[in-house]
């Protein structure tokens, strides 16, 4: 299912997302999941590469193909991915 995108992706997560993609030779078939783990105080968000399943909604943000368990959509609108380096290293973020 295809609908207005409930999340967005900035222009410097976009392009590692896009690297992560290629260098790691990741089929088209996969997408960017985004989602909760755990759940009241501890929950985290959840960002990974994986397929689409039956449970999912699945938008294209910026060319990316984005998977989003029904589940989890109400506590991931609005939300941006991005990627920040730092002294102590670098890597993708959520923010709500």
């Amino acid at each position: 299912m295809i609908t207005k995108n409930p999340i967005r992706i900035s222009p410097i997560a976009h392009q590692e997302i896009v690297d992560t993609l290629r260098i790691n030779k990741i089929p088209d078939t996969y997408g960017l999941r985004v989602g909760m783990k755990g759940g009241g105080c501890g929950a985290q968000f959840l960002l990974g590469f994986d397929l689409p399943t039956e449970n999912d909604h699945v938008y294209v943000v910026d060319t990316i193909k984005v998977i989003i368990d029904k589940r989890h959509l109400m506590y991931v609108i609005g939300t941006e991915v991005d990627f920040e380096e730092t002294e102590e290293g670098a890597g993708f973020t959520l923010v709500k």
